[in-house]
């Protein structure tokens, strides 16, 4: 069941153990190494136009990115395509 918080005489939902920090134990706002390291061969669109839209044209290209939910997100949507990192790691 969801907890519920009161901020300024609003009542905000938050998900069941949801203490309101950073999902995962990640951070967020740091920089992380991506990879392409499988072929956009015969995968769906979506996946093709997720990776463009991430910085990745090639296969075995490496990027570095700013870490956000929303990269995330799109790192989690195509997460069998790619190796991630932190950045400072080789």
């Amino acid at each position: 069941m969801p907890k519920k918080t009161e901020a300024a005489g609003r009542v905000k939902r938050q998900a069941a153990g949801s203490s309101g920090s950073k999902a995962a134990g990640g951070k967020t706002g740091g920089k992380l190494r991506v990879k392409q390291s499988r072929s956009v061969s015969g995968r769906p669109d979506i996946h093709r136009r997720t990776l463009r839209a991430l910085g990745l044209r090639y296969h075995q290209q490496v990027i570095e990115i700013t870490d956000s939910p929303a990269i995330r997100g799109m790192l989690h949507q195509v997460r069998h395509l790619i190796e991630v990192t932190p950045a400072g790691e080789k």
